[in-house]
């Protein structure tokens, strides 16, 4: 059944890419905290239908204890959609996504646990790819600016502080799944969980719509809402596919899940019609496979 949870959360999350590159824009400088006010509207009432619909007894207590777990996963969107007002979708996801390879070292390091020839080979791939991917990013943020003088464009805005943006992402993404394999086998049950991080992003997404709606008086459903919002239900449900698929199978599930980043970059070639410099796609093919084979021989 976990590997059902797995191809969901792979589809629902590479839509939920391609909505969310589509709710956001350079010039919109709120853009990220008005993607976490959806994303949270849409758990905090996913959340409250469990339980007082379905009628599922949850425990408050489970909200603390399954806070540290929370904030990594919330703090990591964050720094995620901001990247997407600077960096392509084709580009930005797949970095977003190596966080599988991090998991995978943090497994061999911490919980003992063995790396075959093909895991090791898979990392090294993905750190490699990411690598050249910032070397790339960082000759075409110097090009660009050497085109202006004064003020740069905001949608020119490039080099390794772009990148960095996906690559927090990835630290605190792969230390949150880290952190859920514990969690989910010793101290709280898959559903409870899910229902924490959905309440706990739901009081953040009520501190972001104080400050954007209210104090900053920014439109309700400016620049794109409703590919906000669409983002926010394609979110919700790859993160409830996402943690019965983990709690199943964690070695393997996370960095299968982490593929989605290929259908993401697929969408952004289909329906954004992003080009990047030939030179990108053997970085981005080197993240790709070794996310794959990660999927593979994750176990």
């Amino acid at each position: 059944m976990w590997f059902a949870f797995t191809l969901a959360a792979i589809l629902c999350w590479s839509g939920s890419d391609l909505f969310s590159k589509l709710g956001s824009a350079p010039e919109d400088k709120y853009s990220h905290l008005k993607l976490i006010c959806a994303v949270g509207l849409v758990m905090g009432l996913h959340a409250l239908w469990v339980i007082f619909i379905d009628g599922f007894d949850y425990e408050l207590k489970s909200l603390i204890i399954y806070l540290p777990v929370s904030a990594l996963y919330i703090v990591s969107m964050l720094f995620g959609y901001i990247g997407l007002r600077y960096l392509e979708l084709s580009l930005s996801s797949p970095v977003c996504n190596s966080s599988g390879a991090l998991v995978a070292l943090l497994c061999f390091f911490f919980l003992n646990q063995s790396m075959s020839g093909p895991q090791l080979a898979a990392v090294v791939s993905i750190c490699a790819g990411v690598l050249l991917l910032g070397v790339l990013e960082r000759r075409r943020g110097t090009e660009e600016l050497l085109k202006f003088s004064g003020e740069v464009p905001g949608k020119y805005v490039r080099g390794l502080k772009a990148l960095a943006l996906p690559i927090l992402y990835c630290i605190l993404d792969a230390a949150g799944t880290f952190a859920d394999a514990y969690y989910l086998n010793y101290r709280l049950d898959e559903e409870s969980a899910n229902i924490s991080y959905e309440l706990t992003f739901a009081s953040a997404a009520l501190l972001c719509f104080i400050y954007v709606f209210i104090v900053k008086r920014e439109r309700l459903f400016s620049g794109g809402g409703r590919f906000r919002l669409t983002a926010a239900v394609f979110e919700t449900a790859g993160q409830f596919a996402y943690v019965f698929a983990l709690s199943g199978n964690a070695i393997i599930a996370a960095p299968a899940i982490a593929s989605y980043s290929v259908f993401s970059v697929l969408w952004s070639r289909l329906f954004l019609k992003e080009r990047l410099p030939g030179k990108y796609y053997i970085a981005i093919g080197l993240v790709l496979a070794g996310v794959a084979a990660l999927g593979i021989w994750g176990e």
